[in-house]
């Protein structure tokens, strides 16, 4: 079982709902020190007061961070150049929202920051580049698991994280580079991500979808979600794919996955 004891953590979007709580599970298992990137400054300076009287000085720091400009690499930099080492990654900032003036705003933080980030993350972490290791969770969705016509962007995107963790984390490249690739797909949380202020969809009409449609998604609590990923982290092998929603346990479904892939892909090799 992998421990996340006295591992240096970087965690985007974090100042709030899973991101805050999973920083918070961190360090109540002994994380040596955790990086809270969030571009709520507000929120991050407060959950960094907080956590810090309460674990000790300097286990957290904020850093503000919009994942899709240049603060992400100086965040990361700023925590190497501290600490000499990001042990864990988890590239968890996400925005739900189709709308026509957020869409491309959303995917660039869905998508291409999150994709950004775990280069970084893997070219510090990989041993065959004088790395020693490390792990890198990203965040898709249960959106990532059937086709929603209600919000056609926001699941393309996580269906990208899904295949990108999976190709990534795969077998040759953790053997050669010893770096883990986990992923993680929560179902509906309560947190401000499906708050109705803060979605949108495509045009007005499937607007008026999304709050009906959320109505028949199983809700979850934030603790219930960390407490899915910290199995998921805890147990994972590289490229594994985790189902955390409904409140149940955390399920793995690399199987059905692979299963689902192999099954697209029939005849193309043949």
């Amino acid at each position: 079982m992998f421990d996340v004891k006295d591992q240096v953590i970087l965690v985007t979007g974090a100042a709030s709902g899973i991101g805050a709580g999973l920083t918070r599970a961190f360090l109540d298992k002994g994380a040596k020190h955790v990086a809270v990137l969030d571009v709520n400054e507000k929120l991050g300076k407060e959950l960094e007061q907080e956590l810090n009287k309460k674990h000790g000085e300097n286990k957290v720091k904020f850093h503000k961070c919009d994942v899709t400009t240049e603060e992400l690499e100086s965040a990361y930099d700023r925590t190497i150049e501290e600490f000499g080492y990001i042990d864990i990654v988890v590239n968890n900032a996400g925005v739900m929202n189709d709308s026509p003036d957020v869409y491309l705003k959303a995917l660039n933080i869905n998508v291409a920051a999150l994709m950004r980030s775990s280069m970084k993350a893997y070219n510090l972490m990989r041993k065959d580049r004088n790395g020693k290791g490390g792990t890198i969770v990203n965040i898709s969705s249960i959106m990532a698991l059937f086709q929603s016509y209600i919000l056609p962007v926001y699941s393309a995107a996580k269906s990208a994280v899904l295949q990108f963790g999976g190709c990534l984390g795969a077998q040759p490249t953790y053997e050669r580079t010893g770096v883990r690739v986990v992923t993680v797909c929560f179902g509906a949380t309560e947190t401000n991500l499906i708050h109705p202020a803060s979605m949108g969809a495509i045009d007005e009409v499937l607007t008026h979808h999304i709050a009906p449609g959320l109505e028949k998604m199983p809700k979850q609590d934030v603790e219930s979600a960390v407490k899915g990923f910290m199995t998921a982290i805890e147990n994972g092998h590289s490229a594994s794919t985790w189902l955390v929603t409904s409140k149940r346990p955390a399920e793995e479904i690399t199987d059905r996955m692979k299963k689902a892939y192999q099954i697209m892909a029939e005849g193309i090799f043949q």
